[in-house]
C-alpha cells in the first residue's frame, strides 16, 4: 500500500513537471529556433526538469564520479548500460548536456514525445532498415563538439544485467574516428524496474564516467563493440560491489 501511494505521488510530480516544462520549453523553442541549430538551449532547460525529477523522493541518493574524464574538446559518443526509465534523468545530472538517441515509439507518448522533438534529440525505429543511416544525422553535431548519448543495448534490461550491444554507436565512432566515453550506472533498476509502474524508495543511484576509448585504435567494429561491452560489464561489477 505504501509503495502504491509513493508511486502515485511520484507519477503526479512527474506529470506536473512534464506539463509545466512543455509549456516553458515550447516558448523557448520559438524564441531560440532561428539561431540554436542543435537545440542546446532547450536541452539545458530540460536538464532542470531532470534535476527536479531526481529530487521528488528524499530516499533517492545519488553518487557520481569521473566527470573530469570527459574532454569536451574531443568529438564524443557516450555509451551507457540501460536499466530503467530513470536512467535518463539520472544521467542528465552530469554537468554537460548531450543529444540523445531514443526509441521512435517515445514520440507517440503525449508531452514526453513532444519534449523529445523540441529539445533536438534523435529518434530511431530500431526495426527499420534505415535506422543505421539515420545515425548520420548525429555526425554534424558531434563534429561541432555536441556529445551524443546512446544506449547500445537498445532497450532497458529486464534484470539489471548488461545485455548484448547493437552496432550503431560503434559503427558511428569507427567511421568518423569519434571518441567513445563509457558511463556505467546502477540503482535505477531497483528504483523502477523495466515494465513496472511502481517505484521503490530508498534507492542508491550510482554513476561512474570511465576512461575514454580511442576508436581509431580498433581494426573492426566487432572488436570495438566487444571491448566496450567487456569494459562496461567489469565496471558494473565493481560498482555494484561497493
Amino acid at each position: 500500500m505504501k509503495r502504491a501511494l509513493f508511486s502515485t505521488y511520484v507519477w503526479i510530480c512527474f506529470g506536473t513537471l512534464f506539463l509545466t516544462y512543455f509549456i516553458f520549453i515550447s516558448i523557448i523553442f520559438i524564441l531560440t529556433a532561428p539561431f540554436d541549430k542543435f537545440r542546446m538551449i532547450t536541452n539545458r532547460v530540460l536538464g532542470t526538469m531532470a534535476w527536479c525529477m531526481m529530487r521528488v523522493s528524499p530516499g533517492w541518493k545519488m553518487q557520481m564520479e569521473g566527470a573530469e574524464k570527459f574532454d569536451p574538446s574531443k568529438p564524443t559518443v557516450f555509451i551507457a548500460n540501460h536499466q530503467s526509465f530513470l536512467d535518463i534523468p539520472f544521467i542528465y545530472q552530469l554537468p554537460w548536456k548531450m543529444k540523445w538517441v531514443v526509441k521512435h515509439s517515445m514520440t507517440y507518448i503525449p508531452v514526453m514525445g513532444w519534449l523529445v522533438k523540441l529539445t533536438g534529440h534523435l529518434t530511431i525505429n530500431r526495426s527499420s532498415k534505415g535506422a543505421l543511416r539515420k545515425l548520420d544525422n548525429l555526425v554534424e553535431p558531434i563534429k561541432n563538439l555536441v556529445p551524443v548519448m546512446i544506449f547500445p543495448e537498445g532497450t532497458r534490461s529486464l534484470d539489471g544485467k548488461i545485455k548484448s550491444f547493437k552496432n550503431g554507436a560503434f559503427l558511428l565512432a569507427l567511421e568518423h574516428g569519434f571518441t567513445i566515453q563509457p558511463i556505467v550506472i546502477d540503482g535505477a533498476y531497483s528504483a523502477l524496474a523495466s515494465g513496472s509502474k511502481l517505484f521503490n524508495t530508498p534507492s542508491n543511484f550510482k554513476l561512474k564516467v570511465l576512461d575514454s576509448i580511442d576508436s581509431t585504435k580498433f581494426e573492426s567494429m566487432e572488436a570495438l563493440k566487444s571491448h566496450c561491452r567487456e569494459t562496461l560489464i567489469k565496471a558494473h561489477e565493481e560498482l555494484t560491489s561497493t
